[in-house]
């Protein structure tokens, strides 16, 4: 048997670290087998996939050293590897589940899901829908559907039971069934969700092991199941710890930058963060904390995978990224630091907002030394400005940043768009706005234009520093953060009715 493992990230955001993560134990694992590690772009969510966000990956990854033998990128025998382009092969496959009874067309509209949903807490029951909830009567399903009414294609699952669950590190995993929804397998635009399509593509695609987050454990059921309808051999699987932030909790990009490209922009070497993810987790048989991807590679064994959870954090990152960067000689050092700070295709762009705003050379690192920066160093004082007292201060930066987050294709237009109308919709002069974003953006005024800058720095390095903003002025606690959150809302809903509008 030739071993194939898989990473199968989603193209809806910044590249995570735990998407690096997880792919580079699925690299570890092929190599140390002979085997085959393939890269599947799992862009069912077509309202948030794009193509900018599915480059980003490719990028990354590759930046940080990896390489796979199959993927949209370099091709292969199992394509495509978009499942955007793998809709005839979804709707095959569920044809099948519902023909041998082990699938069905769900009518129930959204009031009557959360009326059911109501009934079981009330109940004290399990949230999870069955199949006895939620399947209408032969007559009452067909003539729901002669109305033309949408539908969604659930599966069958029991209702009562366990599912025994064989996972490579922890052995027997024991699932009630009862806590199992009947899953949906096909959403009502007939596009596949990612528990058909993880199933039928990692078959198909000849998948030997399922190397994958934990959060997963909960799906796993379903999974089995699935396999079993089809007829199927399913892949070994195995649960890696998740990442955590330095207080135990998941991994988030509020408490930590969890971009890939993040670490880059900062100046991160990539041999020393995929070092450090390699730490994840693992040891090396001589325990040493530095070593390079091919001496991992060389070592790798999936049973040194502790299943505690694996802190991520970033002055130990710092530490072991000082240790990869004293190794360089001199002449290696300005290298690495001239083709991380001067690559042409991200100094150009900067050139035309700089050059007719110097008289001299020297003139140039004032003006535009944050594009090389990574946090911007702040005060509170900073901040001071008349149009801002303390609370109004806090909310327009985070709405703001809540605004760039929303950002699906990154763009001097669209943030001018948004902050422009978030400034609008706070009764606040878009100069006066903007100036708490050129502080946090650049750490001064006295610079090129914020909106320009937030377009070149990129989406990963602006909200960073946004988010170190407001951290600097002390932050977001729960109880404040409610009432932003639902103050936010009704201007989003504004700023998105306004955005709606024909010109």
């Amino acid at each position: 048997m030739t071993v194939r493992t898989r990473v199968a990230p989603s193209p809806t955001g910044d590249p995570h670290v735990g998407t690096a993560y997880i792919a580079l134990f699925n690299l570890a694992f092929a190599r140390q087998h002979g085997g085959q590690f393939i890269l599947r772009i799992e862009d069912t969510d077509q309202a948030r996939s794009t193509p900018e966000s599915e480059q980003a990956i490719l990028d990354s990854l590759r930046w940080l050293g990896m390489d796979w033998d199959e993927g949209p990128d370099v091709g292969g025998a199992h394509g495509p590897y978009r499942q955007s382009e793998r809709r005839e092969i979804y709707a095959e496959h569920v044809q099948r589940l519902l023909d041998s009874g082990h699938a069905f067309k769900c009518f129930r509209t959204a009031e009557e899901l959360d009326a059911m949903r109501a009934q079981r807490q009330e109940a004290g029951n399990s949230m999870a829908l069955k199949p006895s909830d939620l399947k209408l009567s032969d007559a009452e399903a067909a003539q729901r559907e002669a109305d033309g009414q949408s539908f969604v294609i659930r599966m069958m699952v029991p209702e009562e039971g366990v599912c025994v669950v064989d996972d490579m590190l922890r052995g027997d995993i024991e699932l009630d069934w009862s806590q199992v929804d009947a899953q949906i397998l096909m959403k009502s635009d007939g596009m596949p969700t990612y528990h058909l399509a993880n199933v039928v593509d990692d078959h198909l695609m000849g998948i030997t092991h399922v190397i994958r987050g934990e959060e997963w454990i909960s799906s796993a059921p379903k999974h089995k199941l699935l396999y079993s309808y089809f007829g199927w051999d399913m892949p070994k699987l195995c649960h890696m710890p998740l990442l955590r932030n330095p207080d135990k909790s998941k991994l988030s990009k509020r408490k930590n930058p969890t971009s890939i490209m993040f670490y880059e922009r900062m100046g991160f070497m990539p041999e020393a963060l995929l070092n450090y993810l390699g730490r994840m987790g693992w040891s090396m048989p001589d325990e040493r904390e530095k070593f390079s991807r091919d001496e991992m590679l060389g070592n790798f064994d999936i049973h040194r995978v502790s299943l505690g959870g694996p802190v991520f954090d970033v002055e130990k990152l710092r530490w072991l990224n000082s240790l990869w960067l004293r190794e360089l000689t001199a002449e290696q050092f300005s290298e690495r630091f001239a083709a991380w700070g001067f690559r042409p295709e991200r100094v150009l762009p900067v050139i035309p907002h700089v050059q007719p705003r110097v008289e001299v050379f020297s003139d140039v690192a004032p003006l535009a030394g944050h594009f090389l920066g990574g946090l911007t160093a702040l005060t509170p004082e900073a901040f001071a400005h008349k149009a801002f007292d303390e609370e109004k201060l806090l909310a327009a930066l985070q709405f703001g940043l809540w605004q760039l987050e929303e950002i699906r294709h990154w763009s001097v237009e669209e943030i001018k768009e948004r902050m422009f109308a978030l400034a609008g919709q706070m009764d606040i002069k878009v100069r006066d706005f903007l100036y708490p974003f050129f502080i946090a953006i650049a750490g001064t005024s006295a610079t090129i234009s914020v909106l320009d800058t937030m377009a070149l720095l990129g989406p990963d390095m602006s909200r960073s520093r946004v988010r170190h903003a407001i951290d600097v002025l002390g932050g977001v606690g729960k109880k404040k953060a409610k009432k932003m959150e639902k103050d936010y809302q009704q201007i989003s809903a504004a700023i998105a009715a306004s955005r709606a509008q024909p010109d």
